[in-house]
């Protein structure tokens, strides 16, 4: 009988925990996938993350390590932080393309319309430093004054999730232009490995070490690089025995998740279908990406495997290649846990050399959101739209900017997205409490975006290293 392939293992291990989350709301056995399935799904997550620190420290420095030139270090970051510049912009432009194609907040109800627009109005009048980004004022027009006497005022403190997710925005805006660079560097490194949010003071003390051991005497560093190599390996082999129970672990994952975000079939069909139409639009442009665009970057303009076949050949490889990773992206949320996993793939699968997926992917995962920043372009005009907002050209290419900045700084780890989007509507002019109409259905995009942003750092990691194949070529 012919072996299942891990991906589908994973897949299967995924659908079955969504059908036990079904069925444990209808029949009411919510208590017993909460005390014996979901506590699995975290020591799956725990268990990447005791991985993926050390294996990105690992890897960066022995890539480093064994690079024949230093000057290839900043060749390929430079070619990265290019690419990822571009698909970043990119996955913008999709996402503000397909929420103004289907414009799916200006399907509610004209008198609804109305009441949302005189509660921004409102709050634009009460907060300070902000003013209406539009020509319409419905508060000072007779025609509207009955709607106005009616409403009340909107509160920017839905509930105590969302306060918390403003006060951390807030405190990150308020922060020093440079505040960024300060935190790349770290005053105690055990504190940094200590702590996965983090990662990218790991890195930054990774290549500095890696540099340091290059430019010392050959008789300390090759006993060095040895070492760091060989613990690299082993945190490699880690990875192989987690994934190889993969398939249960995301079994209780998805049954845990599911079933935490509702305790009846009621609230379950309601998270599922409030903002259908505004899924659809996020999942359409994240799926040009995943299926369109990515594909076509990597055929067109990544290292070839396999060599001389056809289109979609190369097509199909792809995906079978990246499908273990593309999987526990979905069922974790995070790039930074399945960071262990993209290496493996990219690297086994995708024939990608090991300097350069060990040091292009673990930056990635920290500076590479494309599907976040897709995400964030489609929640702001869909929010303006709710609101009866309409939005220039101009305002939507500030949206861009903002976006694609914000973007850079969003953590690699769940719904981190979320405190990057108050600070852009507060960057826009739009009340950041608006966040809690969506908050409902960000934990199932916050998975499929996640998809996006490990695939866009694998299509990088290809570019990067067909590129460094013509330069060594060029230059022998």
């Amino acid at each position: 009988m012919k072996k299942i392939a891990l991906h589908w293992k994973i897949l299967i291990g995924l659908i079955a925990g969504i059908i036990w989350a079904f069925s444990s709301i209808y029949f009411g056995f919510n208590s017993f996938t909460q005390d014996w399935l979901s506590p699995f799904g975290v020591i799956f997550l725990n268990l990447l993350k005791l991985i993926a620190i050390p294996l990105v420290m690992f890897s960066i420095i022995t890539g480093i390590a064994e690079l024949s030139d230093l000057t290839k270090l900043g060749r390929m970051g430079t070619r990265a932080l290019i690419i990822f510049g571009i698909t970043t912009f990119i996955a913008i432009i999709v996402g503000l393309g397909v929420v103004n194609l289907f414009e799916p907040g200006k399907t509610i109800p004209i008198e609804q319309k109305i009441k949302n627009r005189i509660t921004y109005e409102k709050w634009a009048q009460s907060t300070p430093d902000i003013h209406l980004i539009d020509n319409k004022n419905i508060l000072s027009d007779p025609k509207y004054s009955n709607e106005v006497s009616e409403s009340g005022n909107e509160s920017t403190l839905n509930n105590s999730k969302l306060a918390e997710k403003i006060e951390v925005a807030t405190k990150t805006k308020q922060q020093s232009p440079l505040s960024f660079l300060v935190e790349i560097v770290p005053d105690n490194i055990v504190n940094s490995l200590s702590n996965n949010t983090l990662l990218l003071q790991i890195i930054f003390f990774s290549i500095i070490f890696g540099i340091a051991i290059k430019k010392i005497p050959k008789q300390y560093s090759e006993n060095l690089t040895f070492f760091f190599g060989g613990l690299n390996h082993i945190y490699l082999k880690m990875v192989d025995i987690v994934m190889s129970f993969s398939p249960f672990f995301v079994f209780c994952l998805m049954a845990g998740n599911m079933t935490e975000m509702a305790s009846n079939m009621t609230e379950l069909i309601d998270i599922l279908s409030v903002l259908l139409k505004y899924s659809i639009v996020v999942v359409s442009g994240l799926s040009i990406l995943l299926f369109i665009i990515y594909p076509s970057l990597y055929i067109f303009l990544g290292v070839q495997q396999p060599e001389n076949k056809s289109f979609i050949s190369r097509y199909k490889f792809f995906f079978k290649s990246m499908g273990p990773a593309q999987l526990l992206a979905f069922s974790t949320s995070s790039s930074a846990a399945t960071l262990p996993v993209t290496i493996e793939c990219v690297s086994n699968n995708l024939k990608v050399s090991k300097e350069t997926t060990s040091f292009i992917l673990p930056i990635g995962a920290i500076v590479n959101m494309d599907g976040t920043a897709l995400y964030q372009a489609v929640a702001i005009v869909f929010l303006a739209q709710l609101h009866w907002i309409d939005l220039t050209i101009a305002q939507q290419m500030t949206i861009v900017l903002t976006t694609a900045l914000a973007s850079i700084g969003a953590a690699s780890i769940p719904s981190s997205g979320l405190i990057m989007l108050i600070m852009v509507l507060q960057s826009v002019h739009l009340n950041p409490a608006w966040i809690a109409i969506i908050l409902p259905i960000d934990r199932i995009l916050d998975m499929c975006r996640t998809v996006i942003n490990v695939t866009g750092d694998s299509i990088t990691a290809t570019i990067v290293e067909k590129t460094e194949q013509k330069t060594n070529n060029l230059s022998r």
